[in-house]
């Protein structure tokens, strides 16, 4: 569970700063139970709607979404913000 969430907090503090609009990244982690961790990024974008990677896969870059949907057992988006979830549980 820990490389996961390391990879994904390091590709949503990339979108953040490189999409932010240069303010400040909010990074939030909590933990309930020792096999579940929530994670929040939030930066100071004008927000946005995820949408599905549509180019091709050798193509560098665009990825971060991707591997949150892929790898967190939860995630979303806080409509109309640039607040990112996701949730990781052990033994997925």
């Amino acid at each position: 569970m820990v490389p996961e969430a390391r990879l994904l907090v390091s590709e949503l503090i990339t979108n953040s700063v490189k999409y932010g609009n240069g303010g400040p990244v909010t990074l939030e982690v909590a933990s309930e139970r020792p096999d579940k961790i929530r994670v929040e990024v939030i930066d100071q974008g004008s927000g946005f709607v995820p949408a599905a990677r549509t180019k091709p896969a050798t193509e560098v870059g665009g990825w971060g979404l991707h591997l949150v949907e892929v790898l967190a057992d939860r995630w979303g988006v806080h409509e109309g913000s640039t607040h990112v979830w996701f949730e990781l549980s052990a033994g997925r």
